[in-house]
C-alpha cells in the first residue's frame, strides 16, 4: 500500500509532534557511538528527521521502501549517512539487517498481518535487534464539535483498517496491543506509549485530507452515512478539532535483559509487561 508525498508532508507535522518523546530518546540513547538504522516503510525519511539529533553524528540509515520516487526525495535530502534501497517489505527473510543496530517503522504496524509481524519478530530475534515502531492507530477517534454520525463512521473505518493493506489481513486498531504480546512471547522487553494526534482548526488542511480519507474507507465499509458525514465535517473545519489515538512502541531483544548495563539502564522505565496496553 503506497501513501503519496503530498499526504506525506502534510501529515508530518502531526506525527512529529505525537511521538512519544520519552520512548524515542530511549531508543536512541541505547545505541552504540556508530549506529545503522534500518528503516521499514521508509516514505521520504521523516522516521530520519524525527530522530534527528537524538542519535550519535555518525549514524548512518538504511531507508526501505517500495516507492522509488518517495526514496528519491528521501536520498536527496538525507545526504551522505542514508543510503536507500527499493524493498518488498514481504520478504521478511531479505530484509537487510545485517550491519543493522536498530530497526525502526513509523504508521506501519497497523497496515501489516500479524503473520507478517510474527515473522519480522523472529528475524529480529535472530539477529538480536532493537524496535523503535511509532504511531500505530488505535482505534480512538473523536471530533469536536461532535456529530451524530461519528460513531458509525468510526466503526466502519475502524473494521476497513483491518482488511488487507498488502501484507495480509492488517492488524489495524488492534496493532499494537497485539504487537506487544507477540514480542514479549518472543522474550523483548516491550514498552508503549500514547502518541495521539491532537489536532486544531489551524489544520484544516491535514483535517481535511484526514476526513476525506476516513470517509472513503467507512463508505467502502459499507457505511451509507459517510458522505453526508464528509460533508458536515468539511463544513466545520474552520472551528474543529480532533483527536486522532496512535501509540508508540520500544520493543528490546532478550540480550538487554542479560546485559547488565543495558538491562539497568532499560529498567527505569522498561517492564516485561507492556506498560500502558490497557490504554492502547
Amino acid at each position: 500500500m503506497g501513501f503519496s508525498a503530498d499526504w506525506l508532508a502534510l501529515r508530518e507535522p502531526a506525527d512529529r509532534a505525537a511521538r512519544d518523546s520519552g520512548l524515542a530518546q530511549r531508543a536512541c540513547a541505547l545505541q552504540p557511538a556508530t549506529p545503522v538504522i534500518v528503516d521499514l516503510g521508509a516514505g521520504t525519511g521523516a522516521t530520519r528527521r524525527a530522530l534527528d539529533g537524538l542519535l550519535p553524528a555518525a549514524a548512518r540509515w538504511h531507508l526501505l521502501d517500495n516507492d522509488p520516487a518517495l526514496l528519491d526525495a528521501a536520498a536527496d535530502e538525507g545526504g551522505a549517512q542514508v543510503r536507500t534501497q527499493i524493498t518488498d517489505l514481504n520478504q521478511i527473510d531479505a530484509l537487510p539487517l545485517d550491519d543493522a543496530t536498530l530497526v525502526t517503522a513509523s504508521a506501519l504496524f497497523d497496515l501489516v498481518s500479524r503473520d507478517w509481524l510474527a515473522a519480522l519478530i523472529g528475524r529480529l530475534r535472530e539477529r538480536d535487534l532493537p524496535i523503535y515502531a511509532a504511531l500505530s492507530y488505535d482505534g480512538q477517534m473523536t471530533f469536536e464539535p461532535a456529530l451524530d454520525r461519528d460513531l458509525d463512521v468510526v466503526a466502519a473505518f475502524n473494521g476497513h483498517q483491518r482488511g488487507d493493506k498488502g501484507f495480509g489481513p492488517a492488524l489495524g486498531p488492534d496493532a499494537a496491543r497485539e504487537a506487544a504480546r507477540l514480542f514479549q512471547d518472543a522474550g523483548f522487553q516491550v514498552k508503549l506509549a500514547e502518541s495521539p494526534w491532537r489536532l486544531s482548526p489551524d489544520q484544516a488542511d491535514l483535517q481535511r485530507e484526514l476526513m476525506t480519507g476516513i470517509a472513503e474507507a467507512a463508505a467502502e465499509a459499507g457505511c451509507a452515512a459517510a458522505e453526508a458525514w464528509l460533508a458536515q465535517r468539511l463544513d466545520l473545519l474552520a472551528e474543529a478539532s480532533g483527536y486522532i489515538g496512535h501509540v508508540d512502541l520500544l520493543a528490546l531483544p532478550p540480550s538487554a535483559c542479560d546485559n547488565p548495563a543495558a538491562g539497568a539502564k532499560s529498567n527505569e522505565s522498561l517492564s516485561g509487561r507492556p506498560e500502558g496496553t490497557e490504554n492502547a
